[in-house]
C-alpha cells in the first residue's frame, strides 16, 4: 500500500487520515478544536495547541497502518492568522481565526479611503493588527502565515515559511493574478514583505515534515475549499463541487485564464485559485451562502423541533411538499448573489395546516433553493455550464435534502463517498507530486459517488425570488455595509 498522510484543519474539528493509491481512506484520527470566543465577534485560537493536536492524530493514523506515509498533504481553513516569532517560534499572540470580525472598521476604511475591497475575515486586516495590538511586534523578527503556513513551519523545524497560491489568493494581499504580494496593498496597511510567506505550488515537493517519524516529503498545500473541489474529481471547466458545512460553498473549475480583478463579480461570485503545479495556476470562481447546516442546527437546538439531525430526512420525507410554506435561510443575511447583510430570516406561506414536517422540509428546500442561486450566479460571471454538482459536507447525509437540491437547480447531484472530500483532495495532489497519479485528470477518473439523484419534481423559483426579495433589508444598516 502507499500511504499517503493527510492533516486536514478545519474551523472546529481536526483530523488526520491515511490515504492509500485507490483514494480510499485506511486509517483516520478524528480530535475536536474548538477556537474561543472571547467576546462577540471575536474568534481565536490557540497555534501551539492545535500544532500538538495535529501531530498527536498523525501518530495514531500511522501507527494503525504500520507503515511510515511516501508523502504528506496539507489542507486548511482558509485565511485564520498566526503570527509568530521567526528565532523562538512562539507565537506572539493567539492566533486570529477566519471568522473573527475584530477589523471590520479597518476594512471600511480601506474603502473609503484607499479603495481597497477587504473583508474582516480576510488576512490582510488581521495581521496589521496584531502587529499594532501586540506591544513591540514591530520592532521584533517576525513571521504571518495562515494555518498551512503555521503547520509546514513546525513540521519542518522551521525550514519551510511558505504558503500556496489557493490560501494566498484569498488573502487579499496578492495582485489579481496571484502571481505576486501587492505592494500598494501592503503599504497601505502597513505590512512589511519580510513577514511574509514564499508562495508555492498546491501540488509538488517542498521539504521535508522532520517532526514526523520517517519525515515524510510535503507535497500538497491547499485550501479546504479546493482541495474539496479535487477530491470530488473538478478538475476540468464547468466541473462544480457544493459543501454544506456550517456554511455553504460552491466552487466551479474554470481554466488558466488569471481575472482582471480580484474582485467581486457582477453576480456576486469571487475568483479564486482552484490550484497550481508546476508553476501553472488554475482558477476558478467561488460562490458562498452564509447558512446552511445552520438552519438545521437551529431547528435542533432552539426550536426543538429536532432531536438529532438526521431526522430532518425522515421528517421532511413523511410529507410531499411543504405545503406552501417557504423558509429563506438567512439567519446571518445572504451572500451570493445579494450580499445582504441586513437580511433575515424568513418564514413565509404558513398556514393553520402547517406542521413541523412541513417548516422542516420548508428549511432544507430553502437551503437547496439557495444551492440553485449559487449554481445561477456562478454560470452567469463565468460564460460555463455547470451540468451536475458533485457535494459533501453534513448535509450531504440527508437523501431527502440531496434529492432537495436536484430538484431545485435541476441538475444531477453526485453525492460524495466521504463527508469531508477535503481530505482526498490534499491526498490526491500529495500522491501526485511524488508519482501515485500521472495527471490532474485522474482525480475526475477515480471519482466514485456513494449515490446520485436525479431531479424529479422542479421546485418554484419564482415564488422563491419573491420570499428572497421580502427576506432583504431587514437591517438596513447591516444591508449597506460592502465588503
Amino acid at each position: 500500500m502507499t500511504a499517503i498522510l493527510v492533516i486536514d484543519v478545519g474551523t472546529t474539528t481536526i483530523r488526520a487520515a491515511v490515504v492509500d493509491e485507490q483514494l480510499q481512506i485506511v486509517a483516520l484520527a478524528h480530535r475536536s478544536s474548538p477556537p474561543s470566543t472571547p467576546a462577540p465577534g471575536l474568534v481565536e485560537f490557540d497555534p501551539v495547541a492545535m500544532y500538538d493536536i495535529v501531530t498527536d492524530a498523525c501518530q495514531e493514523v500511522l501507527s494503525n497502518v504500520g507503515e511510515p506515509a511516501r508523502v504528506l498533504g496539507i489542507t486548511n481553513q482558509r485565511a485564520s492568522t498566526v503570527v509568530w516569532e521567526r528565532s523562538t517560534g512562539e507565537p506572539i499572540a493567539p492566533a486570529l481565526g477566519w471568522q473573527d470580525l475584530r477589523t471590520v472598521m479597518e476594512c471600511i476604511m480601506a474603502k473609503a479611503e484607499h479603495d481597497l475591497a477587504l473583508a474582516p475575515n480576510q488576512p490582510a486586516t488581521k495581521v496589521p493588527w496584531l502587529l499594532d495590538h501586540v506591544e513591540g511586534a514591530r520592532q521584533r523578527n517576525v513571521c504571518f502565515g495562515t494555518v498551512e503556513t503555521w503547520l509546514a513551519w513546525k513540521l519542518s523545524g522551521g525550514e519551510l515559511h511558505v504558503t500556496d497560491h489557493t490560501n494566498a489568493a484569498v488573502s487579499g494581499l496578492m495582485t489579481p493574478d496571484a502571481s505576486q504580494w501587492d505592494a500598494r496593498t501592503l503599504d497601505v496597511l502597513g505590512i512589511p514583505a519580510s513577514v511574509l510567506p514564499t508562495v508555492v505550488d498546491s501540488c509538488g515537493v517542498i521539504g521535508a515534515a522532520t517532526a514526523l517519524d520517517g519525515s515524510p516529503p510535503i507535497g500538497a498545500l491547499i485550501g479546504d475549499q479546493q482541495a474539496s473541489l479535487v477530491g470530488q474529481g473538478c478538475v476540468t471547466p464547468g466541473r462544480a463541487k457544493l459543501t454544506f458545512g456550517t456554511s455553504g460553498i460552491l466552487d466551479l473549475c474554470g481554466g488558466d485564464e488569471a481575472p482582471a480583478t480580484a474582485r467581486r463579480g457582477p453576480h456576486g461570485t469571487y475568483p479564486v485559485v482552484a490550484w497550481s503545479r508546476q508553476g501553472a495556476l488554475t482558477w476558478g470562481v467561488e460562490a458562498i451562502m452564509l447558512a446552511a447546516g445552520t438552519n438545521v442546527e437551529w431547528l435542533r437546538d432552539d426550536l426543538g423541533v429536532l432531536r438529532t439531525s438526521a431526522e430532518s430526512a425522515d421528517l421532511a420525507s413523511s410529507v410531499r411538499s411543504a405545503d406552501g410554506a417557504v423558509f429563506v435561510p438567512a439567519l446571518l443575511g445572504l451572500g451570493t448573489p445579494a450580499w445582504d447583510y441586513g437580511a433575515r430570516g424568513t418564514l413565509l406561506g404558513v398556514t393553520r395546516g402547517t406542521t413541523k414536517a412541513h417548516l422542516v422540509r420548508a428549511v432544507l428546500e430553502g437551503v437547496a433553493h439557495r444551492s440553485a442561486d449559487l449554481v445561477e450566479a456562478a454560470e452567469a460571471d463565468t460564460g460555463l455550464s455547470i451540468s451536475a454538482l458533485r457535494v459533501d459536507g453534513g448535509m450531504s447525509a440527508n437523501p431527502t435534502f440531496t434529492q432537495a437540491v436536484a430538484d431545485a437547480t435541476q441538475r444531477r447531484v453526485e453525492v460524495s463517498p466521504v463527508a469531508e472530500a477535503t481530505t482526498l483532495g490534499a491526498a490526491f495532489l500529495a500522491g501526485l507530486a511524488v508519482g501515485v497519479w500521472d495527471d490532474v485528470g485522474d482525480a475526475d477518473r477515480v471519482w466514485n459517488p456513494a449515490r446520485v439523484h436525479e431531479p424529479a419534481q422542479a421546485l418554484d423559483r419564482d415564488q422563491w425570488r419573491a420570499a428572497v426579495e421580502r427576506s432583504r433589508r431587514w437591517i438596513p444598516e447591516l444591508s449597506a455595509l460592502e465588503f
